[in-house]
């Protein structure tokens, strides 16, 4: 998460192929150290104080892209900032069909 201070945070959006969209978040903060990277979209992961987090934002917005029939990936410098994209679906993806309900 970016710390209060200065700093950039820009959103955009683009139309990826003829069925999808993307959602780009990008930030010039401190960026996510390599080795934290494979831990970021863990439950209850955090690198606030105690008190300061639950570390379920992250898991939680994993969680429910990938419901969506979508997708989420994350790219990081250290020193320069942090990006990441959601890719989701223009329709719902398909549901499981559960029978004729009657």
């Amino acid at each position: 998460a970016i710390e209060s201070g200065p700093g950039e945070i820009t959103v955009s959006t683009r139309t990826e192929g003829p069925d999808h969209v993307a959602v780009e978040i990008a930030d010039n903060g401190k960026g996510i150290p390599p080795e934290i990277m494979s831990k970021i979209f863990d439950p209850f992961f955090t690198t606030k104080a105690v008190g300061k987090g639950t570390g379920l934002g992250l898991s939680i917005s994993y969680k429910i892209i990938e419901q969506h029939g979508g997708r989420i990936s994350v790219d990081s410098t250290v020193g320069k900032g942090t990006r990441f994209t959601i890719v989701l679906p223009l329709t719902p993806p398909p549901t499981a069909d559960l029978g004729d309900p009657s």
